[in-house]
């Protein structure tokens, strides 16, 4: 049996899904996507020939056949019994060393692989951890040694997935337990997964579809994991920030000194003596890989008062064009302000070479008024009320390269309602547009 790197993290994956789903889950193969379309990516590569035998009082080893739930029955397997699970481990005769040993743990499982990893003995450890959303309940704030922690291997990866509590409980675990703790879309819940994706669960899933919905955020570790096999050319980028909240202000993108680190099997070991939370944004489906930017925009504001309203922008890149990407600034917009925020793109645009932004909204009265205006002009003052758009500053999270975008008409930078403006690549020469972004 080819034991390659990939074929043996995939195996592993999916020996530990389908334990996982004998386990009180679902045992119907899910039609989409998820479980079946990673075990026929397996077929393509290798022929697994791991065999999983169920003990009884009655047989002397019957074989469990993956996507094959009908041999769990004829097996005569019974849910009302207790259950032992026997791995077999491996002989000092065969001289395997532990550092070429990877173990991958789905919920429960992350903290039972970190249970083994701490208990072998001698002094070389395990080459590797890598812990699935791991169990919350139970564990959360528990001391590393009743836990995953990064003691149990020489390199110990986290992602987790569901951390959204509910009577205080959290499916997944809250706390950094690995070297790099990894939290797609702050961890707390995941794209897709809401219960208003019910419908298009029903589609794929039929009655399995409430189960699908409940588990969905939980088990999207395991897909996030194996996406980074499928799809080794276009990795998952994750950068260290302290919450979701600076994260999505874009405040977090900084990649000097290997501050970031890939999601996934190829993730990049460095054993730390401190956890490094690292967060990302990733798509409802695979593959998951988004692509990261930072906006800061000045505006100023002619009007006394915050103007609340939606922009839009167009992204044009060397590869790509982006339309029509909403942004909304909470709280309205001040006079004389600096905005920071996050944009993600499902593409990779290329280099970003100009910006369309339009003002997409605003309140009637404004139109109406200005429109009174230009039929009417008695006003010695400016005729339209509206903001002043100075510069459009934009870092590539993936690349790190920085940006300067000025209005194409230089001689008219109000942006009013409805209006849309082109912005190209420009140089400042200014100390203010020198600083840097973080």
């Amino acid at each position: 049996m080819d034991t390659s790197p990939l074929c043996f993290s995939i195996l592993l994956v999916l020996c530990i899904f389908i334990q996982s789903s004998a386990l009180g889950q679902s045992l119907k193969p899910e039609p989409f996507g998820r479980r079946a379309q990673a075990v026929e990516t397996n077929k393509t590569l290798h022929e697994m020939k791991t065999r999983f035998l169920l003990f009884g009082e009655t047989n002397q080893g019957c074989q469990i056949r993956i996507n094959h739930p009908d041999t769990l029955q004829e097996c005569g397997f019974n849910s009302s019994l207790p259950l032992v699970m026997i791995i077999h481990g491996w002989s000092e005769s065969v001289q395997l060393s532990r550092s070429h040993v990877h173990l991958i743990g789905y919920s429960l499982g992350a903290h039972v692989s970190g249970f083994a990893g701490s208990s072998i003995g001698g002094t070389h450890k395990i080459g590797r951890i890598t812990g699935l959303d791991a169990a919350g309940p139970l564990f959360e704030g528990s001391a590393p040694s009743n836990r995953l922690s990064p003691d149990d291997a020489s390199f110990v990866d986290a992602i987790h997935t569901f951390t959204r509590e509910h009577m205080g409980l959290s499916v997944g675990i809250k706390q950094p337990i690995g070297h790099y703790d990894f939290y797609p879309n702050g961890g707390s819940f995941q794209p897709g997964c809401h219960f208003l994706e019910l419908y298009r669960h029903i589609a794929q899933h039929g009655f399995n579809a409430i189960t699908q919905t409940i588990k969905c955020s939980h088990e999207r570790s395991v897909h996030l994991f194996i996406d980074s096999l499928l799809h080794a050319g276009t990795q998952s980028m994750a950068y260290p920030c302290g919450d979701m909240n600076s994260f999505s202000q874009g405040l977090c993108l900084s990649c000097k000194k290997g501050r970031c680190n890939t999601l996934g099997y190829h993730v990049r070991q460095e054993p730390r003596s401190k956890s490094k939370r690292l967060f990302l944004v990733t798509r409802a489906q695979s593959p998951f890989k988004v692509y990261h930017y930072q906006l800061k925009i000045q505006f100023i504001n002619q009007t006394e008062t915050p103007i609340q309203t939606t922009f839009t922008m167009s992204l044009l890149g060397t590869k790509e064009k982006m339309q029509k990407i909403p942004i909304t600034l909470g709280k309205g917009i001040a006079s004389n302000k600096t905005y920071s925020f996050l944009i993600t793109l499902d593409v990779d645009i290329g280099e970003l070479i100009m910006i369309k932004f339009k003002w997409e909204n605003s309140a009637v009265w404004a139109n109406v008024w200005d429109t009174v205006q230009t039929i009417i002009p008695w006003s010695t003052g400016p005729r339209h009320s509206g903001l002043v758009l100075k510069t459009i500053r934009v870092k590539a999270g993936e690349t790190q390269q920085r940006m300067t975008f000025c209005s194409e008409n230089t001689d008219d930078l109000l942006l009013r309602p409805t209006q849309e403006k082109i912005f190209v690549k420009c140089e400042i020469k200014s100390k203010t547009s020198k600083r840097k972004i973080r």
